[in-house]
C-alpha cells in the first residue's frame, strides 16, 4: 500500500476515530501491526485550535511513524487553512474527513453531510491539494442515504483533483453504524478509479479482512471498531493474509502488558484527571472477555485517581492468575 511517496509496510489501517485514536492508540497499534494510524479528527474551526483538546490532538513533531491527520469542515478556506496549519506541526499526510455521521458534525454541513453537496466536496478537495504540498487522502461514505449512493461519483471527484488515496466506509451517513457494511460500492469505486482505495466497515477478523480484500479489490483495510481493546488484531490480519494461518489470541499475560502500558501512557500524556478518565473506556473494551459481569469495570470507573486505578488493575490481574491456578 503506498500514498503519495509513502509506502506503507502493510496494508492495515487505524481508522481515525473521534476520542480514542489520540497519540497513544496509535502508538500501540503501529507497534502492534498497523501500516498506518490516523489522527482522531481535528476542527478545521481556527476558533478551537488553542482548547485543550485541540491542542492534545495537534502533537505530531516527534510522533513515531509516518503521521496522518484528518480534518473536518464545510469551508474550502477554513479546511486549507486547517491543513497548512497541521503541516507545519508535522502532519505527513492530511486526510479530509467526509465519512463522520455524527449529528454535531454533520449540522455544520461537515462530515458525512458534505456528500449531499459534490460541488462543494469539489471546492473543500481543491482548497486543500492545493494549500499543502503533502499527500492529500479523503475518508466518506457511500452516501447520504441507501436512496442516494454516490460513491463513485465523489471518488471521481477526489481523483481528479489530486486525492492520492480514499478510505469508503461501506454504509451511507443515514445508516449510522446499523445493520451490516455492504462492499459491493466500494468494488464499484475500486474499479472506477486509478488510486488506492481503502476498505473500511465490520472488518472484525483475518478472514473478514480477507474476504472484503479479494471481494472488493481495496488495496487495504482500515480497522475501527474492532481494536478497540483489542490493538493486537492488526499483526493478526497481518500473519493471516501472510500465511493463511490464525495466530492463537494473545495469553492473559500478554493482555495484562498490553494494558497497563496502554493505562500508563494515557495518564501520561493527558495528565490529572483527564488521563484516568480516558483511560476508563479503553480498560472496559480490554476486559470485557474477562469481566463477563462487568462487576470489575464499575468498580474501576468510579476511581478517579490515576495510581489508584494501577493499583486497582494490578489486583485484578493477581486475582485473575490466581483463579486460573486453582
Amino acid at each position: 500500500m503506498r500514498i503519495g511517496p509513502y509506502q506503507l509496510k502493510n496494508n492495515l489501517i487505524v481508522a481515525p476515530m473521534a476520542g480514542i485514536t489520540d497519540r497513544p492508540f496509535r502508538e500501540l497499534c503501529r507497534r502492534l501491526g498497523a501500516g498506518l494510524a490516523v489522527s482522531e479528527m481535528m476542527s478545521s474551526n481556527p476558533q478551537v485550535w488553542s482548547t485543550d483538546k485541540s491542542r492534545n490532538r495537534m502533537v505530531h513533531l516527534d510522533e513515531s511513524g509516518l503521521r496522518s491527520v484528518q480534518i473536518a469542515g464545510a469551508d474550502p478556506e477554513w479546511m486549507a487553512q486547517a491543513a497548512q496549519f497541521n503541516v507545519e506541526n508535522g502532519a505527513q499526510i492530511i486526510d479530509i474527513n467526509m465519512g463522520c455521521p455524527a449529528k454535531k458534525v454533520n449540522k455544520r454541513l461537515a462530515g458525512s453531510a458534505l456528500l449531499q453537496y459534490p460541488e462543494l466536496v469539489e471546492e473543500i478537495i481543491q482548497a486543500v491539494v492545493g494549500a499543502v504540498d503533502v499527500p492529500v487522502t479523503l475518508k466518506f461514505r457511500t452516501g447520504w442515504d441507501p436512496d442516494n449512493r454516490n460513491g463513485v461519483e465523489i471518488a471521481k471527484i477526489a481523483e481528479r483533483n489530486g486525492i492520492v488515496s480514499l478510505a469508503l466506509h461501506g454504509r451511507t451517513r443515514a445508516c449510522m453504524y446499523k445493520g451490516d457494511a455492504e462492499y459491493d460500492t466500494i468494488r464499484a469505486v475500486k474499479q472506477a478509479v486509478s488510486i488506492p482505495v481503502v476498505a473500511n466497515g465490520d472488518i472484525t477478523s483475518p478472514q473478514k479482512a480477507k474476504q472484503v480484500l479479494d471481494y472488493t479489490g481495496a488495496d487495504a483495510v482500515m480497522i475501527g471498531r474492532a481494536a478497540q481493546g483489542r490493538p493486537w488484531i492488526f499483526r493478526e490480519i497481518d500473519h493471516y493474509l501472510q500465511t493463511g494461518e490464525h495466530l492463537p489470541e494473545p495469553p492473559i499475560e500478554e493482555v495484562r502488558s498490553i494494558l497497563m502500558e496502554h493505562v500508563v501512557q494515557l495518564h501520561q500524556f493527558y495528565g490529572e484527571p483527564m488521563g484516568a478518565r480516558i483511560a476508563r473506556k479503553h480498560v472496559s473494551w480490554y476486559l470485557q472477555a474477562h469481566d463477563n459481569e462487568g462487576q470489575f469495570r464499575r468498580v474501576f470507573n468510579a476511581i478517579e485517581a490515576s495510581e489508584a486505578q494501577i493499583t486497582a488493575l494490578e489486583n485484578y490481574f493477581e486475582t485473575l492468575e490466581k483463579e486460573r491456578d486453582r
